[in-house]
């Protein structure tokens, strides 16, 4: 009886699936041919309906291009409003993906999935900040036609002769969680389109003209609904497999070649021109049994040349290992949902191999609802030869003889216990345990030993190999033959021993090198990698090469990888141009010494792995090939990896250095400019002889007032470049805070004059080691900010106390509190309080003081009081001061 079970591990990875996918959000995305098939339109229409069912629905970005219908269909939404953002000059509306973020609306409405953001942006592309919507639990719907899909991009360029630089990964639409198709007849969309309900009407004359031309959306309308149905088949396929159904189910065409060693082209060609007559899918499958396994290299690489030759024709190439090749093309095509199968038909094979079924007879038998061609091969099938036969173990014989002599000793001692027929199983587990450990010969060697031994030493009359009784050679011969087909299945399972410990090896070390490339940082890393992983799993030298600026490639080596191989850059050079494998053992270049490899990441290709081995003939073997490519995606994944981490990188320090820039150029224009200013203003009245005295006294004194102001400006300024650069050193002494405090206050009395200052400092405050002068200069830049941002007549209270190990020192005011957003903002250079206020300052005292907090070994914060106002506070480390009296004796 079959077990028609799910597999429990197929269970458990799709449950860590959907547990995956339910924190996330769902994507719908309204897929067309082109513009004006009414995406925009259906999906307004979605979210209207979710609103009125009760779901809090935002529209993040919508495009009407004009289109009276779908605009009214914004009536009664919310909108989020745009994020206006300076390009060259221009004023133009972005999306707002952070106030999307904290609003967080259980649906957003985000068009045009395939948009480019304006430079600057977080992400450079619109589906990047959908995913990060998604990753917030916010569902998501959008629209995207069939020309911005990455795969179909280049495609859709020869028909129509335009190409759009704005392109989505094809795994953005694949993991969608449902695709709307939206569909017009092409003239229909051509009639809306001379109406003006698709473009305005210049847009229009010129669309009819270029790309809304018939046959072009006649092919546009042919790739939408193939890519559709292509996404639908996938997800019939993986809810075939959730739960484990084994009948084909023939919704879609799709073709299963067979591909053997005799005929594998003539096959792979039939099934080629088949699929190209369906229109349909197809994949060729190579099922590699012990014979084959074990087969000259000339025959297996007969099999593998058809298989390349499938995938050049387009094929998906499988390679099984298995004892039934008709059990094994049965699951496979199960697996892939194929229901027709194409198998070469060659003549009946002589002798025992003749009485064997047809591989199409066992087919049949296996899956009746699979639909069978058969080829006529024209080729003769040849006999399938060992490779070169290894010189013979014969130790493996002389254990076999000994086993033997111990196994006769043994069953003799055994007859005086029990009976003979009983003792019989002593040479079995013999014959088992000598082919398991040695192979079919010395198994073979121990069955006949066995019946031998048997006739010779225990069946009367003994010692004579004669038999009085007829019935014993029924049981010789039975034996015999249990002994024989029970040493091969010994063989054979140490044969598949042997094939799935090769098989656990290789995905150790491709566990291993996905495990030390997903910790790599930088490119050096996952040079350094190569050598320890590929070298040692392929027996062979392997060299990365990757590409510069002017996208050459060039060997990217580490101390010890690649020895003194110099890999061939021409070759290399092409393989990175066209994304095809070249080389020794290809069909391209072939007379290379090397064999060189496209790393294809989800973007682009990233770079090109060399291969030098020791034997040309492992690279083809399936396996290895299944290997070769798995390890080349993660490489390839790596250094795309890598390369937006840098890229990231790289905008985050331009984004700082803008707004550093933009906030210097701010300072130099407001506060710079505003002393300098008032101070040529000024001097020139002072400069007039019909000023009297008293106006020109008090000219001077608002002089001296702009200078300090201006002096005090840029004594900020250096002081904060010399602490950022280190090369200040502090005096610390141990002082008393009170005296800090009063040193302050004086300096601060002119900017404090409108206030009503209070201190709150406790009696027994301890002594603290500190540089007074830069502690002096802190208080004053928060005993300035106070005054700065508060009304005058306003109190401002200056504190200490002791907390722990720690002395708090502050000033609170009586003003507004602080701006909204996060307060540790404050403390960064040329931030201010309030954008492009009347307030003077540059945005460095606070920023200054936290340096030198930082300095001392302190903290500094910001926060809003309860009722109003502001807390300014840092902390400096207590420590125990010196004993005065022993210092005093000292001296």
């Amino acid at each position: 009886m079959n077990d028609t079970r799910p597999d429990p591990d197929r269970l458990l990875e799709s449950l860590s699936r959907d547990s995956e996918r339910a924190a996330r959000g769902k994507l719908k995305i309204f897929f067309g041919a082109c513009a004006g098939v009414g995406k925009t339109y259906a999906m307004l229409s979605a979210a209207r309906e979710q609103l009125q069912a009760g779901a809090n629905v935002l529209i993040g970005v919508a495009e009407t291009h004009g289109r009276v219908e779908t605009a009214a269909l914004l009536d009664g939404l919310p909108i989020l409003p745009p994020r206006a953002v300076e390009y060259r000059g221009r004023t133009l509306a972005e999306f707002d993906l952070d106030a999307a973020l904290a609003a967080k609306p259980a649906l957003i409405i985000v068009d045009e999935l395939a948009h480019s953001n304006v430079a600057g942006s977080r992400h450079p592309k619109r589906w990047q900040d959908i995913e990060a919507l998604l990753a917030a639990g916010i569902d998501v719907y959008t629209a995207l036609n069939v020309q911005h899909l990455e795969s179909l991009n280049d495609v859709v360029g020869r028909i129509t002769g335009i190409r759009v630089a704005e392109t989505v990964p094809d795994r953005v639409f694949d993991a969608a969680e449902d695709v709307i198709l939206c569909d017009l007849p092409p003239d229909e969309l051509l009639n809306r389109l001379k109406a003006g309900k698709v473009y305005l009407a210049g847009q229009a004359e010129r669309a009819a003209g270029h790309f809304f031309r018939k046959g072009n959306l006649l092919a546009l309308r042919e790739l939408a609904l193939r890519r559709t149905a292509a996404r639908v088949d996938a997800e019939m396929r993986a809810w075939r497999a959730d739960r484990d159904i084994r009948p084909v189910w023939p919704a879609v065409p799709r073709l299963l070649a067979c591909v053997g060693p005799d005929g594998g082209e003539q096959v792979v060609r039939a099934t080629a021109r088949l699929a190209e007559s369906l229109r349909a899918d197809w994949l060729a499958v190579y099922v590699e049994t012990p014979q084959l396994a074990r087969a000259s290299a000339e025959v297996r690489g007969r099999a593998l040349s058809a298989l390349q030759l499938a995938a050049e024709l387009g094929a998906e190439t499988v390679s099984l290992a298995g004892d039934d090749i008709a059990a094994a093309l049965q699951e496979c095509a199960s697996r892939h949902n194929a229901g027709t199968v194409v198998l070469g038909a060659g003549s009946r094979r002589r002798g025992w191999a003749g009485l064997r079924p047809r591989l199409a007879e066992s087919l049949a038998r296996l899956a009746p609802g699979l639909e069978l061609h058969q080829i006529a091969l024209d080729v003769p099938r040849a006999p399938i030869r060992s490779r070169q036969p290894r010189r013979t173990d014969w130790r493996g014989y002389a254990w076999t003889v000994a086993i033997g002599v111990l196994t006769t000793a043994l069953t003799a001692l055994l007859l005086t216990v029990f009976d003979l027929a009983n003792v019989v199983m002593v040479y079995l587990v013999a014959v088992v345990g000598i082919a398991y450990r040695w192979g079919r010969g010395p198994g073979a060697l121990a069955a006949l030993l066995a019946v031998g031994g048997l006739d010779f030493f225990f069946v009367p009359p003994r010692f004579s190999f004669t038999v009085a009784d007829g019935q014993y050679l029924f049981t010789f011969v039975l034996m015999l033959a249990v002994a024989l087909g029970i040493g091969q299945l010994a063989a054979r399972l140490r044969f598949a021993a042997d094939v799935a410990r090769a098989r656990e090896r290789r995905a150790y070390a491709l566990a291993a090198l996905a495990r030390e490339l997903s910790a790599a940082l930088t490119l050096d890393q996952v040079v350094e990698c190569l050598p320890r992983h590929l070298d040692s799993a392929l027996g062979a030298v392997s060299v990365l090469l990757l590409p510069d600026s002017h996208e050459r490639v060039r060997a990217a080596t580490s101390d010890g990888q690649g020895g003194d191989w110099v890999p061939d850059s021409a070759v290399a050079q092409w393989v990175y141009d066209s994304g095809q494998a070249a080389g020794a053992g290809t069909r391209t270049l072939s007379a290379a010494t090397a064999r060189y490899l496209p790393l294809k990441a989800p973007m682009r290709i990233r770079g090109v792995l060399g291969l030098r081995p020791a034997d040309l003939a492992r690279l083809d073997e399936p396996e290895t090939v299944q290997w070769l490519e798995a390890s080349a995606a993660q490489i390839a994944l790596a250094i795309e990896r890598i390369h937006y981490v840098e890229v990231a990188q790289d905008v985050l320090v331009k984004m700082e250095s803008e707004r550093l820039r933009h906030a210097l150029l701010a300072s130099v224009s407001h506060d710079l400019r505003t002393p300098l200013t008032a101070l040529v203003g000024l001097a020139e009245t002072a400069a007039n002889p019909a000023q009297p005295a008293a106006t020109r006294d008090g000219l001077a004194s608002a002089v001296h007032h702009e200078a300090k102001r201006l002096a005090a400006l840029v004594d900020n300024l250096l002081a904060l470049a010399r602490l950022q650069a280190g090369g200040v050193r502090l005096n610390r002494e141990w002082q008393a805070m009170e005296e800090v405090v009063g040193s302050a206050l004086r300096a601060s009395a002119a900017s404090l004059g409108g206030h009503r200052v209070e201190t709150r400092l406790p009696a027994e405050l301890p002594l603290v080691q500190f540089d007074a002068v830069m502690i002096e200069r802190v208080l004053c830049n928060l005993l300035d900010n106070a005054a700065k941002y508060t009304p005058a007549g306003s109190r401002v209270r200056l504190f200490a106390r002791v907390d722990g190990h720690h002395l708090v020192v502050g000033v609170e005011d009586d003003g507004p509190g602080l701006p909204d957003g996060d307060p540790e903002r404050l403390f960064d250079t040329f931030a201010r309080g309030e954008r492009e206020s009347a307030t003077p300052g540059a945005g460095l005292g606070l920023a200054l003081a936290r340096s030198i907090i930082d300095a001392h070994g302190g903290k500094m914060q910001a926060e809003s009081l309860t009722g109003g106002g502001a807390r300014l506070s840092f902390t400096l480390p207590l420590t125990t001061p010196p004993d005065i009296d022993a210092a005093e004796s000292d001296a």
